[in-house]
């Protein structure tokens, strides 16, 4: 079933009633392409705050009045530990390696970064994923060269909507970074976040870009406000059958893609968070969020087996452990 913008506008906008006949469909579609595994993802925020952007949801931009915590990059002894407790406590599959602010800043952040990378490939079987804002070509290279294997980078909203989320740098600038990774061979993780004032229309717009794009994995995140931001000042919650629709169209926009329904889902779903697998979703995040809490992991892993979903496990040996490598002019600590 491909959907033309038509027919997912008409889904979209379904009725109460009607949504359970399509929670069907989009549960048939994703049995289809993903069959009953479910992959986990965890994050580190490895660099928060005074972000230079002005995002109208984010709790790290320096444009507004949070309490949000504020610190430079984590040693690469700290991003690594955070992995591993991942994949150990957790059973995450794959692990991001996320910082605050429009790019990263200096060589020695992506030494740093593309060191814990190597470690992480080579010492655990988590697949590797940052989120480090706008990068050059040469960075994504060489970050490609320490075992990245996914960039995630959200368009965040559509195009049309977009001057209304940022003002701050444009939607090209956000094309072109997933563009050069695409062309440099990484997969893409690539989604938004809703609930910001954005039509149903405009849902369906973004997920066609990213259709077009080919991005391989999709996050969708419900707005969970923040005090300080101008979208807690806005926000009005999205009903949860309202989410399970977004989620249903999105897999059958983006049939055989990964669909992972990330922040916000505790607040937003509630009691409904199971049907989100059932909506077509067969990712989410295990663990607490950027600034955010999140669910128990140990209620998320009941949840996917009452569901009799499997965790999706990538099946890469682990080699043999060492120390991380020290970034070049780093001395070894006592």
């Amino acid at each position: 079933m491909t959907l033309s913008f038509k027919e997912a506008i008409n889904l979209i906008n379904s009725s109460d009633e009607e949504t359970f006949s399509l929670l069907a469909k989009a549960d048939e579609t994703r049995r289809k392409f993903k069959g009953n595994k479910v992959k986990l993802c965890a994050i580190v925020n490895a660099k928060s705050g005074r972000c230079s952007e002005n995002c109208s949801f984010c709790a790290q931009s320096g444009h507004f009045s949070t309490k949000t915590p504020i610190y430079p990059l984590l040693s690469k002894d700290e991003m690594f530990k955070s992995a591993t407790d991942s994949e150990k406590n957790f059973h995450a599959t794959c692990f991001s390696i996320v910082t605050a602010g429009k790019s990263v800043k200096t060589d020695q952040e992506i030494e740093d970064i593309a060191g814990v990378l190597s470690a992480i490939k080579s010492q655990t079987k988590l697949d590797r994923c940052v989120s480090l804002g706008t990068l050059s070509k040469e960075q994504i290279k060489k970050l490609k060269a320490a075992g990245l294997k996914r960039l995630h980078h959200n368009l965040e909203t559509a195009e049309s909507f977009f001057n209304q989320v940022c003002t701050t740098h444009t939607y090209q600038e956000r094309l072109a970074t997933i563009k050069a990774a695409k062309a440099e061979g990484l997969e893409v993780c690539s989604g938004g976040i809703f609930g910001l004032g954005e039509t149903p229309e405009q849902r369906v717009e973004l997920a066609f870009t990213l259709a077009e794009l080919k991005v391989d994995s999709v996050p969708i995140n419900i707005l969970n406000p923040i005090p300080g931001t101008p979208a807690a000042k806005n926000y009005r919650p999205m009903p949860p059958l309202e989410v399970l629709r977004l989620v249903a169209v999105y897999r059958l926009i983006l049939q055989d893609k990964d669909i992972g329904v990330f922040g916000g889902r505790e607040l937003s779903l509630g009691t409904l968070q199971p049907l989100m697998f059932l909506a077509g979703a067969n990712v989410t995040l295990i663990g607490d969020y950027l600034t955010t809490k999140g669910q128990a992991p140990e209620k998320d892993l009941r949840m996917l087996a009452d569901l009799g979903l499997e965790v999706d496990t990538p099946s890469v040996p682990r080699q043999s452990s060492g120390p991380l490598p020290l970034a070049k002019g780093e001395k070894e600590r006592g």
